[in-house]
């Protein structure tokens, strides 16, 4: 027996009612997050391109493109908006299957909402915990995420196309037959590579978008009656056997279903940079407030942490001197020497001028990275760093957590911050009136009968 039928019954079968308010909060949270960096990644490189695109190819005026002011059909509007959400890399994660999560679910759920036509917020609250909760089960199953990225994957990109379809399917109100088509087309579609981020490259950043597109158009078809893999997760030709040659751990795709939620573990940035890079941030923060530390006076710095930190600072002539943005949003030493020098780590420190900035670049080539395997953990790991001054001092400091962990949540207060300070960062600024309102609605959003208002107001 396997998983699929048990979790097809859930996503077709759970109320709004079945979530506890705690899991309410975290989507609430989660549409905020996702919205906000939507914005702010509205003007970035790749997404005018993408709009272009999607312009020429024309098409049913369906959903609401973010801040760019026109409709295009649901699968086209949720791949642009998704790749804005992540184009940043400022979007939430699950900590421990390191997935990102609104990016594909919260594009994929007001795409089709609008294309459907007043979708209640406490529906469009109900397909995002059910998506998000399914895609970080696939995550956490793949020994828990491990054998994804080991394997090459982009695990939020190549788990997003089925919770896409598990999104879109609930909010169309697929029977379970359907819903099971539009997992096995959504499989059928299922990739991602995680080479853009070694490259350096766009991809990285367009992923999500093509999931949230995928998996949308695998439920339209699903609704029209086309057939899918019958098991997309556990048979002979599905995910885990084929992907990743059977090595997985069935039982927690189903573990306390519809008890536990997922949702509740994903955690938001307070830096739009790579997650597993924020512990280090936190420590080098940490450690020029609390010292008052002049960057000129530093002599040397050692930044320490398991394999996925030391991974973040390889190859060192790269990520030292970083030749894309990319590059410096998956960089140790950049972010560190970026934290050391100016206290901060924002939205405007991730440009084509900000990388090449030479007081940072200067601290870059100060900084050695050593590997402690001792700090290993599965999801994201702790960090440190120590500085060597001109005068003999020495100081170190270690963050266990990094803030907007589970562990140190970010608040829906905090989150409102991130929204006001992405929304002047838009292609088209929000104004403040609009700002205000979509944090009002997105606060209330289970008292909203139709949750296309806020992203029609985002147009």
């Amino acid at each position: 027996m396997t998983a699929i039928n048990e979790i097809v019954k859930h996503l077709v079968n759970t109320r709004h009612e079945d979530i506890p308010s705690d899991a309410v909060v975290a989507v609430k949270q989660e549409v905020l997050d996702s919205l906000a960096t939507a914005l702010g990644g509205s003007s970035k490189a790749g997404v005018k391109e993408l709009v272009d695109m999607v312009t020429e190819w024309g098409g049913a005026n369906q959903s609401t493109v973010i801040a760019y002011g026109f409709k295009c059909p649901a699968p086209n509007a949720a791949q642009v908006n998704g790749t804005m959400i992540h184009a940043l890399d400022y979007d939430d994660g699950h900590q421990v299957a390191l997935v990102h999560i609104g990016c594909v679910a919260v594009s994929t759920a007001f795409a089709v909402a609008e294309r459907m036509g007043k979708i209640s917020g406490k529906e469009l609250i109900t397909a995002v915990a059910l998506g998000g909760d399914l895609t970080a089960r696939l995550g956490l199953a793949s020994k828990p995420g491990g054998s994804a990225m080991a394997s090459g994957w982009h695990p939020t990109t190549l788990f997003g196309f089925l919770g896409s379809a598990a999104v879109a399917g609930r909010i169309m109100v697929l029977d379970e037959e359907r819903m099971i088509n539009a997992l096995g087309l959504a499989y059928h579609q299922c990739g991602g590579a995680g080479t853009g981020v070694a490259d350096g490259a766009l991809a990285k950043r367009m992923g999500p978008g093509l999931a949230a597109k995928g998996g949308i158009t695998a439920a339209l078809m699903a609704e029209r009656g086309i057939t899918g893999e019958r098991d997309p997760f556990e048979g002979r030709t599905g995910l885990y056997m084929t992907y990743m040659g059977g090595d997985y751990d069935p039982t927690l795709l189903t573990a306390d279903l519809g008890k536990r939620w997922e949702v509740l573990n994903i955690g938001d940035k307070p830096y739009p940079c790579c997650g597993l890079t924020h512990a280090c941030i936190d420590a080098a923060l940490a450690l020029k407030t609390k010292n008052k530390i002049n960057a000129d006076d530093i002599k040397e710095i050692t930044v320490y942490g398991g394999d996925k930190v030391y991974q973040h600072a390889q190859p060192p002539d790269i990520k030292k001197a970083p030749r894309t943005i990319i590059d410096a949003q998956f960089s140790v030493p950049w972010v560190v020497a970026l934290a050391l020098a100016n206290g901060r780590v924002t939205v405007d420190d991730f440009t084509d001028e900000a990388i090449k900035r030479p007081e940072i670049l200067k601290l870059t080539h100060k900084i050695d990275t050593r590997l402690e395997t001792s700090m290993n953990r599965h999801g994201v790991e702790p960090g440190g760093v120590t500085i060597k001054m001109q005068d003999g001092g020495e100081y170190t400091e270690e963050v266990e957590y990094c803030l907007g962990s589970v562990q140190r949540p970010m608040s829906f207060e905090d989150v409102t911050r991130k929204f006001r300070e992405c929304a002047p960062c838009s292609i088209k600024p929000l104004s403040k009136e609009k700002t205000e309102k979509v944090i009002d609605m997105v606060g209330r959003l289970e008292k909203l009968d139709d949750a296309s208002e806020i992203i029609r107001l985002l147009g």
